[in-house]
Parts: structure tokens; sequence; C-alpha cells
């Protein structure tokens, strides 16, 4: 359904240094830099058939988090949601919620991480059996 999401970042190269290693744990590369006619610098991560995006504001405003909020990354096992929580830890986030592991859901059992990016945007791993 979605084919692309963009955040804002207050430091593109710490950004980028995060989002390397913690998208790396998916088997993201390296993202397409680009650099807009008014000198903003944006990231383009391309994996599995989507783009997440980082941009320094375009407006000149600072960077704001939408509350209630969470951009989920879809995770092929429930060890890989913890990897994905435990490398962006070692990077800079900040954990919330519970601890990685399973939740009981209307959808059945899914495992699931979250945390903050160094910008505060609330990230989460997911896996869904089945």
């Amino acid at each position: 359904m979605l084919n692309h999401l963009m955040i804002g970042s207050s430091d593109i190269e710490k950004t980028k240094a995060f989002y390397n290693a913690v998208l790396g744990v998916l088997g993201a590369g390296d993202p397409i830099e680009h650099t807009n006619d008014t000198g903003q610098k944006r990231l383009f991560y391309i994996h599995d058939g989507t783009t997440f995006g980082i941009s320094e504001p375009i407006n000149g405003e600072p960077v704001t988090t939408a509350n209630g909020s969470t951009i989920g990354f879809l995770c092929h096992s429930p060890e890989q949601v913890k990897e994905l929580h435990d490398v962006a830890v070692a990077h800079g986030a900040r954990s919330v919620e519970d601890p990685p592991g399973p939740r009981n859901s209307s959808m059945g059992v899914m495992h699931l991480s979250y945390f903050l990016d160094p910008d505060g945007h609330k990230i989460c791993g997911i896996h869904r059996p089945g």
C-alpha cells in the first residue's frame, strides 16, 4: 500500500550512521543521497519494494515528531525484532514501551520492539508469524 515514508533529521550525518546500522539488520544497503536545489540533503533507503527517506527540513524549521505515530519495519523472525532493537539502542536510540518480545493481539501473537531514534521518531520492529 505504501510507496515511501520520509522523516526529518536535525543531523543528517548522525541519522545516516544510525539508520545504516539499524536498517542493515534488515538487509538494506547504503542510502541514495540527494541534495535538492535549495541545499537540503536527503537519504533514500530502497529495500523490498519500499523507500524510507530522511530529509533535512525543507522549510528551515526544527525537526518535530508526530505524537501518536509509529513507523514499523517488518522483520523476518522474532530474533530479528530483538536485533533491530538492540542495534538501534547501541547506536543511540532510546528503548520505549515493553522489552522486545511477544504480544497477544486480535491478530494473534506478534513479536514487537519499540524505540525512539535520535530525533525522537517512534520506530517499531514487527514480526507476524504466518
